[in-house]
């Protein structure tokens, strides 16, 4: 009978030591950097208007913006230092996402062409109002041209007019009148 007595002493530890649970949060590890292993993937944003769909001439689509992945994520096979730990970062893929060098003789260049650029833009600003002086005397000999084609015309219909009275003939001229009853004669007083 004295084992009957253990039976439920033996229930009641198990009971009281059942261990406890402790949750302990775990700090996230490092944060390395992945572009000396992997790529990451290239998605570009490509900006539509309204336009209608080729395969379909009932179908209009209205104005959005279309995300394309340009370049996948792939590995970098480039060896890294002799470590084992890949350190240096991964070389710019396409020119166009890199900057551009600048040098000494990159901005000597930047500089003479803008200085290029403000002679030009000097030079066709005094074409611009040579040429308005020059369609204003343009304009000026025109009227001038007018005015002498319309002189021109107004002499030769005087000269018509002058000739058209030389050729009439004279009428015969009257002896002069005398108060006296004399006649003239050629030896006169």
């Amino acid at each position: 009978m004295k084992t009957i007595y253990f039976i439920p002493l033996i229930f009641l530890t198990a009971c009281s030591t059942t261990p406890k649970l402790v949750l302990r949060p775990q700090q996230p590890p490092p944060a390395t950097d992945n572009s000396a292993v992997r790529y990451p993937e290239v998605v570009r944003a490509y900006h539509f208007g309204r336009y209608v769909d080729p395969n379909d001439d009932l179908v209009m689509h209205e104005q959005h913006v279309v995300y394309r992945i340009e370049e996948n994520t792939r590995w970098n096979l480039h060896p890294g230092p002799a470590g084992g730990s890949p350190v240096s970062p991964a070389p710019s893929r396409n020119a166009t996402f890199s900057p551009t060098p600048v040098n000494d003789a990159i901005l000597a260049e930047v500089n003479s062409q803008r200085l290029a650029t403000t002679q030009i833009i000097a030079g066709s600003q005094i074409l611009a109002a040579t040429l308005q002086q020059l369609e204003g005397a343009l304009r000026s000999a025109r009227r001038n041209e007018q005015i002498v084609v319309h002189l021109q015309i107004e002499v030769d219909d005087l000269k018509k007019r002058f000739a058209a009275l030389d050729a009439v003939p004279a009428p015969p001229t009257a002896p002069p009148i005398s108060t006296t009853n004399e006649p003239p004669t050629a030896l006169g007083p």
